[in-house]
């Protein structure tokens, strides 16, 4: 049975237009008809055009009174959103189709030769660091991040890149798990190790340049800050030694600082007019542990204290979960639309942000991070079918997603995918330790009153998004600078 609905922007112009055209009518009856008969069908047409008038408004109020007794209701006991109502779920579709078409989808075109800029620099960079000695660049890179992932959003004008050491032939590295030093120094959602230094190790004096005595423990760590000191100096120094070779391509740079990621500026020289983006290259000193494996430094909350060295490291699974979405693409329907609801959620999270005040803004970035919201998708996708995923059922993808970060932050827990999870697929052949690894909560830095805020903005972010769409999307996001 076809259900038709009353759309009221349209039904009471054309009300006001019928007693319009009746009164019109009415008197042009009373100049034809005279003085002498202008009583009977006067007032007959009258009688008539307020019968009519008085019925449309009692199936007015009828059809409202209607709508409102069958309004479904919502998961949270309050009413449901404008897309419970027929007609409102194709409405809702039509607008967070054209905003990802419009605003979030990357250009190929432009984001291939962005790729390829990126590809021809860094590459440069990391032959030239092979050079001996007691620590150097291994020659090659790894390109990781949303870029590589096929959901960024907006801009091509960040990556992310990281460049794998070479370490002493003789050096031996123990991993020691730190939970309580990375609680300590306010890191408790985040999986925190030591790189324990044999002390047979002390090949080519790396002990005395990149190490840390621990007098307490007895034994040496390799100290996460002295070697990213290392590396920027190292990278200087191969920029130097390249950038004549890229001049006539590239105008390269690069951003140091205190606290701040190592940067490399690109802007491209000669290329089509159309891919003319400054390029932020993020580059991310890695040791090698395993097979596409890597530890890498793990920023402190609060800097550390005078004489103290930051020596905390943390894994680094980009790889393996760039392996995990090539295997749900694969299995999964062939119009998968798990990808396109990331960057959609991606775009709403930014959208809901600007109406925030602060201290809520910032917490509702961080809470949301890209990370965060990555990780929810996957652990949804792992839990059913994949073939409910096809583009048809974007919508109420977006809902279920929406709704497992709702429950995850009111129950104050989002595990890491791969550290401890048992649903991981046996084609990515993983290592043995991960699979066995204490999970990690990504929200345990969060406070409960926090997260409860986070969660209720989220909801109404989700009800609102056509409003909010048309109120804050304006025209195709573009940065001048990367950041």
């Amino acid at each position: 049975m076809t259900a038709y609905s009353l759309n009221l922007r349209v039904f009471w112009p054309l009300v006001t237009c019928g007693c319009t055209a009746l009164l019109g009518l009415l008197q042009a009856l009373r100049t034809r008809a005279g003085p002498a008969g202008e009583g009977a069908p006067a007032a007959l047409l009258l009688k008539g055009a307020l019968l009519l008038l008085a019925l449309l408004a009692c199936l007015a109020l009828r059809y409202r009174a209607r709508g409102r007794r069958g309004a479904p209701e919502s998961p949270v006991g309050e009413r449901s959103p404008a897309a419970a109502r027929p007609g409102g779920r194709r409405r809702r579709r039509e607008a967070l189709e054209e905003f990802h078409e419009r605003q979030l989808r990357l250009s190929p075109h432009v984001l291939g030769h962005s790729k390829a800029h990126v590809s021809l620099v860094v590459g440069e960079v990391v032959r030239a660091g092979k050079a001996a000695g007691r620590l150097a660049l291994r020659g090659d890179f790894v390109q990781v991040g949303s870029a590589y992932e096929q959901h960024k959003v907006r801009s091509p004008d960040a990556f992310d890149v990281l460049v794998p050491l070479r370490l002493p032939p003789r050096l031996a590295l123990r991993v020691e798990p730190r939970r309580r030093e990375a609680a300590a120094a306010g890191l408790r959602g985040a999986f925190a190790c030591a790189l324990e230094v044999a002390a047979a190790a002390a090949a080519g004096g790396l002990s005395e340049a990149l190490c840390v005595e621990r007098p307490a423990e007895g034994g040496r760590r390799l100290s996460a800050a002295l070697v990213l000191r290392w590396f920027q100096g190292h990278v200087q120094r191969c920029l130097g030694a390249v950038r004549s070779r890229l001049q006539e391509r590239v105008r390269v740079s690069l951003a140091v600082g205190p606290g701040r990621p190592l940067t490399l500026h690109v802007a491209p020289r000669s290329d089509y007019v159309c891919c003319h983006l400054s390029l932020a290259v993020r580059l991310i000193p890695a040791i090698p542990l395993g097979e596409a494996l890597f530890l890498t430094a793990l920023p402190a909350a609060q800097p550390p204290a005078p004489g103290q060295l930051a020596s905390l490291w943390t894994l680094n699974v980009s790889k393996p979960e760039q392996r995990l979405l090539g295997w749900l693409k694969e299995q999964g329907a062939g119009d998968s639309c798990h990808l396109k609801c990331l960057q959609i959620l991606k775009g709403l999270r930014d959208l809901g942000g600007r109406a925030l005040e602060q201290p809520l803004a910032s917490q509702w970035a961080r809470v949301l991070s890209s990370y965060v919201l990555k990780t929810a998708l996957l652990s949804l996708l792992l839990r059913g079918s994949l073939h409910t995923w096809a583009d048809q059922f974007l919508v109420e993808r977006l809902e279920d997603l929406v709704q497992f970060l709702q429950d995850s932050l009111r129950q104050r827990i989002l595990l890491h995918v791969f550290l401890g999870n048992t649903r991981l697929p046996e084609a990515l052949s993983l290592p043995k330790f991960l699979k066995e690894a204490t999970p990690v909560n990504l929200l345990a830095d969060f406070d409960g009153p926090t997260l409860d805020k986070v969660a209720d903005h989220l909801l109404n972010t989700w009800w609102q998004a056509p409003k909010i769409i048309r109120m804050y999307s304006g025209h195709r996001y573009r940065r001048t600078h990367p950041v």
